[in-house]
């Protein structure tokens, strides 16, 4: 028997290659995922867009609450920068640029955000938001975020993007260089990890 304590009210060690669960904790209890959403948001993206397409943002965009990666309206970013500082930096202006950039609005986006979950077998998912922020029935498991998380670690984008510890990225009009910086402090504490989203 386990006998980890975990302070977590919700947790899973999930293999992906097998499916197999190692440990797991009320793995299937509904909770806000907040930044985590980021994983699905990232995914599409890159799905989406070639990585060097250049996104205009736009000022209704950029209107968010919490974390932000510093967007204004009228600024030029590629996909790419912009995934590196939505999974970095957590920028929830980065979501919502990204939701507009593939849908046209945040509805909409959602509506596709549900649609890839259902592809991945997320059963007891629902996104509300790009970036994480509440509203609605916004919520996930962790057996379902452990399903997310493998399938964005399949793709050679977001699993070389969330590895990084930094970044430099350029976005502005005209774009000026940012230094960004990783949340996600495992990876520095810890010499194995290789992602993936605080």
């Amino acid at each position: 028997a386990c006998s980890l304590s975990v302070s977590s009210c919700s947790a899973i060690l999930f293999e992906p290659q097998s499916g197999r669960i190692l440990y797991s904790k009320d793995e299937n209890s509904q909770r806000p995922m907040a930044s985590t959403t980021k994983i699905m948001t990232a995914l599409l993206a890159v799905e989406c867009f070639e990585l060097d397409t250049v996104i205009n943002v736009s000022p209704e965009a950029v209107r968010v609450e919490g974390s932000a990666l510093g967007l204004r309206g009228g600024d030029m970013i590629t996909v790419y920068d912009l995934v590196t500082g939505l999974l970095l930096e957590s920028g929830n202006d980065a979501a919502n640029v990204i939701a507009y950039a593939v849908s046209g609005g945040l509805p909409q986006f959602a509506e596709l955000m549900n649609k890839r979950a259902a592809e991945i077998g997320m059963k007891n998912t629902v996104f509300v938001t790009p970036s994480g922020l509440d509203e609605g029935d916004h919520s996930s498991t962790s057996y379902d975020m452990a399903l997310l998380a493998a399938e964005a670690l399949r793709n050679e984008t977001v699993a070389e993007i969330c590895a990084k510890k930094s970044a430099t990225i350029h976005f502005g009009n005209p774009p000026r260089q940012v230094w960004v910086s990783n949340h996600n402090r495992l990876l520095r504490l810890y010499s194995h990890a290789i992602g993936l989203k605080t």
